[in-house]
């Protein structure tokens, strides 16, 4: 059959600096301690959500938007020079991706904070290691496009590599072995399929093994299997937070992709203006939250040191609102890839150490900046 296409992908050459990776580091035991206040100024994270690349990577219109993701985390990191980055789920789009060379994507999106010396973590969202949707027009009179495997392929050939894609578990001890810049963790076995579940420790700028702040990363599922944060991750949240900070005195904060049915509570109406006490800019859309919920609102309320949580997976909402003792907070969407045309840009997050403060405020992939609010003080 005549091929009209060639599925090949071409890539920038990165240089990759592998590292031996501790059995600690792979299983994801422990609680990560690279981090640390410098004591001079605050502490600022940078959150990029939804960067989708990868998609239509057949045709001319996807790797065009990945250049233009690429240039957004360029710009935001130049403007904001973080200390941290969170890619926050939805790295690339896996269900465009026929082959085993999503890692490739995923070096893509990483470069950037990589060469700049940042460091970052990242999870999981409902895309990133979603089946391969066949395009219908592969079956008109074009045929499907030829596969070609990427060099990297550790597959005998090109059979053994064709649509079958990249797991959860293959993409994130990719990171982890070539990127000691890296503080990402494969998660405790038992909440597998869940695999983005961790802790990160900011330590105090005084003493290394003090903690000032923890981070809590969490897999909200999609793709693989279903969009949830099962009953087994909330009671690992329970155990580990309750373990490392019995008596609530250190401040908390909490990231996943796919917003819990909490945020339905507290939206604004849909295309409404924001209102106070919610602060943001765009609200185009309804949100789209986990397919069930087993309780893990309230294991976060239970907590008085939580202060908030961060999701991205609706590109139409950028909004924070308060929701009982915490804030609930979108970040905004990054990428070119994945639907809607409003501009992209972070959102960036600020502490302070003593006394601890956590503020917020986007940054727009041209310099501007908007919608700032104070989460904690």
């Amino acid at each position: 059959m005549s091929k009209k296409m060639s599925l090949s992908y071409y890539f920038p050459v990165f240089l990759i600096v592998v590292a031996t990776a501790t059995s600690a580091c792979l299983d994801g035991l422990g609680v990560g301690k690279g981090l640390r206040f410098s004591g001079s100024s605050p502490f600022r994270i940078a959150l990029f959500a939804d960067l989708h690349y990868g998609e239509n990577a057949w045709d001319d219109w996807g790797p065009k938007q990945d250049v233009k993701s690429d240039r957004v985390l360029s710009n935001v990191l130049d403007n904001e020079t973080p200390d941290f980055v969170i890619y926050l789920g939805d790295v690339i789009t896996a269900n465009n991706l026929p082959i085993p060379n999503a890692s490739m994507y995923w070096v893509q999106a990483i470069s950037p904070t990589r060469i700049r010396g940042i460091p970052w973590a990242t999870l999981f969202g409902n895309h990133d290691d979603a089946q391969f949707k066949w395009p219908l027009e592969w079956f008109s009179i074009a045929g499907i496009p030829e596969v070609h495997c990427p060099p990297e392929s550790s597959f005998a050939g090109e059979k053994d590599c064709s649509f079958r894609g990249t797991t959860r578990i293959e993409l994130m001890k990719m990171e982890i072995l070539k990127n000691p810049l890296s503080h990402s963790q494969i998660g405790p076995t038992e909440l597998w399929p869940a695999v983005s579940n961790y802790i990160l420790q900011i330590s105090s700028s005084k003493d290394p093994e003090s903690p000032s702040v923890f981070l809590y990363f969490l897999d909200s599922g999609g793709g693989s299997y279903p969009e949830v944060i099962s009953y087994a991750q909330i009671k690992w949240f329970q155990e580990q937070s309750q373990a490392i900070n019995p008596n609530l005195q250190v401040p908390e904060l909490i990231f996943w992709h796919i917003p819990s049915h909490a945020y339905k509570k507290v939206a604004p109406c849909r295309k409404s203006s924001i209102k106070s006490p919610c602060v943001g800019s765009i609200n185009m859309e309804e949100v789209d939250s986990q397919e069930a919920e087993w309780g893990i609102m309230d294991a976060l309320l239970n907590r008085s040191s939580v202060k908030a949580v961060f999701v991205g997976h609706n590109h139409g909402l950028d909004w924070c609102c308060p929701y009982e003792k915490l804030w609930l907070c979108f970040a905004r969407h990054s990428g070119y890839g994945g639907y809607g045309t409003w501009p992209r840009g972070s959102r960036i997050l600020e502490m302070t150490e003593d006394p601890f403060s956590l503020n917020s405020w986007i940054s727009m992939e041209d310099g501007s900046k908007h919608s700032y609010v104070k989460l904690s003080s």
